[in-house]
């Protein structure tokens, strides 16, 4: 029985959308944990200053990781290992240690190298911040360089546990992350103060490369570090990654802007963008990453083979049911934004008016989740196509008119008592101070939108017939949405009367009858509108999903 168990997670997923499905689910318990790691900091700290140092702190790390080390990311090594391992085993181990070697080696100066210039860097970055504050996040931020170091080496023997097909493995990375920043908030910080936080996330980025470890040693598959390097290998690696880790890390680039905004508002206000960007991130890493990355090895497989006609096909296919998936769930978090934000966040010092003003955060951001998700597709299916340059050039603008925007929106709130005043009353919290804190997410949702168009009329130039079918279900989706929306709306206020609304659970209890109660008039409307969407996840739903094979390779470390 226990074989059994084991033996599910080296299988194949036949289909896009069971591999979806099966994405989709570890995507799910890693944002579940997230979601547990946020709630914790909400009690301990609320939306306050101690969590804008927190969250600030990231920036530098984060920004080296997706620039540094998702260079030698799964979908990048993977195929250079598949090639060499073709003509003999020792070629994939030659390469592997070249590619260690270079990257360990860059990554460790990098860092160094940063370290000594955190103080310059971040007197620029945060502007905002007083001179004690700012040595508190340069003294975290020097903490957290490690991360970067143990996260990049994590790639690499992803690659190697993905290439030996152990999925389940490499699914259990992120999951580990999240329970070592768990471990740092209950332990650590108690024991060091906000260091301890840091240290947390270390422990989270080391145990997300360690888990890894014993099954790379002992296959005999750990790179032997050496430094005379095979420079041909290397350049074309970075040939292939450097425009792609640019597309991916340009969103990165825009929140070290919008962060830095946030530094000048009221204090907490990070904190704020900062959680309700983690709760819009749940949807995007269960549709959006996990559809792109099911769609990606049948996308490149008909591209190869000629069929362009099938080509558009899948991408249609997967673009119908990341919208029929995506709609809905930005109409519920519209809708039930304070219930969502008051059931996962609301305890200990995180208030009402902290709620209120993440709830409305959110809502700006839930607006912006479809064309985040469409935008994972695009960028992948032109990758499929072996082109990187239009989302390179698309991306890049989209990060400069994000930061352009979240500015500008900043500086027309701070100047128009008009413009103020509709934001304030359209998101209900005229009564709430910081509302400024809500032009950011504004300008990253509606930058989102401009990026997803652009590359929606590029692609459907470039493979006629992409749209019609697409634009069908965007129709019936969005009419059957704003059915459900309505009635989880007025149900609201029936439960209002239902439910004890002093009470986490009673808040959790009056929006899930209420969602529950709209999709099931969603399906309703949809059932009547004859979806093609309904008809095949509810076929999928009936299938085996698993048959035996060659398990999916998981996703990216910097898009999990």
């Amino acid at each position: 029985m226990v074989k059994k168990f084991f033996r599910i997670f080296h299988s194949e997923v036949s289909g896009v959308h069971q591999a979806a499905y099966l994405l989709g689910f570890f995507a799910l318990c890693s944002q579940f944990l997230a979601l547990i790691r946020d709630r914790i900091l909400a009690a301990q700290f609320g939306a306050t200053s101690t969590l804008d140092l927190y969250y600030a702190s990231f920036r530098i790390p984060d920004f080296i990781f997706i620039t540094v080390g998702s260079m030698v990311s799964v979908s990048v090594l993977i195929p250079f290992i598949l090639e060499r391992s073709k003509k003999d085993d020792d070629g994939g181990r030659k390469f592997i240690s070249n590619i260690f070697s270079f990257f360990f080696l860059f990554i460790v100066v990098t860092c160094a190298v940063v370290f000594f210039f955190v103080p310059e860097l971040s007197k620029y970055l945060f502007p905002g911040f007083t001179d004690g504050n700012l040595s508190q996040v340069i003294s975290l931020t020097r903490v957290l360089l490690l991360s970067p170091i143990f996260l990049g080496l994590s790639n690499i023997f992803g690659t190697l546990t993905q290439a030996s097909k152990r999925f389940f493995l490499y699914a259990l990375s992120p999951i580990f992350y999240n329970l070592g920043i768990i471990a740092g908030i209950i332990f650590l910080y108690p024991l060091f103060g906000i260091v301890g936080l840091a240290y947390g996330v270390i422990l989270g980025a080391f145990l997300h490369f360690v888990i890894q470890v014993p099954f790379i040693v002992e296959h005999g598959m750990f790179p032997k570090f050496k430094f005379k390097f095979n420079w041909s290998e290397i350049k074309k690696v970075l040939f292939v990654s450097v425009p792609r880790t640019f597309t991916l890390g340009s969103d990165n680039i825009s929140m070290i802007f919008l962060v830095s905004f946030a530094s000048l508002m009221t204090a907490g206000s990070i904190a704020v963008f900062n959680f309700s960007f983690n709760l819009q991130s749940v949807p995007l890493a269960i549709i959006g990453v996990s559809y792109s990355l099911a769609a990606f090895p049948m996308l490149i497989q008909t591209y190869l083979s000629g069929d362009i006609k099938k080509f558009t096909e899948q991408m249609s296919n997967s673009a119908r049911h990341i919208i029929f998936w995506s709609i809905p769930i930005v109409t519920l978090f519209i809708v039930l934004r304070a219930q969502i934000v008051r059931t996962i966040l609301g305890a200990g010092h995180f208030n009402w008016y902290d709620t209120r003003l993440t709830a409305a955060s959110l809502a700006i951001f839930a607006a912006s989740i479809v064309f985040q998700n469409l935008t994972l597709l695009f960028v992948r299916a032109y990758y499929a196509a072996g082109n990187t340059k239009k989302p390179f050039i698309a991306k890049g603008i989209n990060a400069l008119l994000t930061v352009v925007l979240g500015y500008g929106f900043m500086v027309l709130y701070s100047h128009s008592l008009f413009f103020k005043n509709l934001l304030e009353t359209i998101l209900r919290v005229k009564d709430i101070p910081g509302t400024i804190v809500l032009t950011l997410p504004l300008g990253w949702s509606i930058g989102e939108f401009f990026n997803a168009a652009v590359l929606w009329i590029v692609f459907q130039k470039d493979f006629k017939g992409f749209s019609k079918e697409v634009l069908k279900t965007f129709f019936q989706i969005f009419t059957a949405s704003l059915v459900m929306g309505v009635v989880t709306y007025n149900l609201l206020n029936v439960f209002d009367n239902v439910f004890n609304l002093t009470t986490i659970f009673g808040v959790f209890m009056q929006g899930f009858t209420s969602g529950i109660c709209g999709i099931i008039a969603m399906i309703v409307v949809l059932f009547f509108l004859r979806s093609e969407e309904l008809r095949e996840v509810w076929g999928t739903l009936h299938k085996k999903i698993w048959k035996p094979a060659t398990p999916v390779i998981g996703p990216d470390a910097e898009m999990q």
